[in-house]
């Protein structure tokens, strides 16, 4: 639509060799399939309608002997994984990419993420990070055809 916005990426900078617990973010071109939110944080009215909220249970789990590897789960849950309710607000919002989704690849890397930065343009472990704002912008604009481009 025209707009550049600054973001943050992985601390591992830029890869196209992408591994579990690299800090760095995948080169590509990345589908977005979610589109998380907690709902007291932010009001569902101010994002699409396929937005889902998440609640203290939701965990994204990264460990890489889960059959549940890169994939939403919920408390309790017996391998490692992160919670998705943060006490910071970097996962108010949350878009899902197809890295290493549906069907993971062990080892290849769990959820990058599109979340709020920490601050400006300080990194990520490997997500793709924005300013609240612009991304509560990109969030309403999302289409079926809308794509991240790491390059």
């Amino acid at each position: 639509m025209g707009r550049r916005f600054p973001c943050a990426i992985g601390r591992g900078g830029i890869t196209d060799a992408k591994r579990e617990g690299d800090g760095a973010t995948p080169r590509g071109t990345h589908r977005i399939v979610g589109l998380l939110y907690r709902p007291h944080r932010l009001a569902p009215a101010r994002l699409p309608d396929w937005a889902l909220p998440i609640g203290p249970g939701d965990l994204w789990s990264d460990d890489v002997t889960d059959p549940n590897y890169n994939l939403m789960v919920r408390r309790p849950h017996p391998f490692g994984h992160e919670s998705l309710t943060r006490p910071d607000p970097l996962y108010d919002l949350i878009l899902i990419t197809d890295w290493n989704w549906p069907e993971a690849t062990p080892g290849k890397g769990s959820a990058i993420f599109i979340h709020t930065w920490r601050r400006p343009r300080y990194p990520t472990a490997g997500c793709v990070a924005f300013a609240r704002a612009d991304l509560l912008w990109i969030a309403n604009r999302i289409r079926h055809e809308t794509r991240l481009i790491i390059r």
